[in-house]
């Protein structure tokens, strides 16, 4: 366990893929406090990590006491993280996070992917 200190803020979080994701916990929440969090990492492994990885995003956040608006941006479409988003979303609104989908899509050279944009 790390020692407690102060919460960390910061602009932007991206969270880790794969086997990592399993040490993103409630704890990583109230501690590394973010306007925004990325969820990057489709694969396979992300998806039987990604349940309990949102749920401690709304835990952690209620323990954090101060109305702060927090954007959460996944980069791949998942059943998991749909459930999670209508199971949810009244709590996702009463701790003031907004889950940002978009049907946007960048071409560059062979290849097209899902985008968006994210403004500070």
């Amino acid at each position: 366990a790390a020692p407690q200190g102060p919460p960390v803020y910061v602009d932007l979080a991206y969270l880790p893929g794969s086997w990592s994701a399993r040490t993103v916990d409630e704890e990583f929440f109230r501690r590394i406090r973010s306007l925004c969090y990325v969820v990057s990492g489709d694969d396979h492994l992300k998806e039987g990590v990604l349940r309990p990885l949102l749920d401690a995003l709304l835990t952690g956040k209620h323990q954090w006491g101060i109305d702060i608006q927090v954007t959460l941006i996944p980069t791949f479409d998942s059943l998991v993280m749909h459930e999670w988003y209508q199971e949810t979303h009244e709590r996702q609104q009463e701790l003031g996070i907004t889950v940002l989908g978009s049907n946007s899509t960048v071409a560059m050279q062979d290849e097209t992917f899902p985008a968006c944009k994210v403004e500070f």
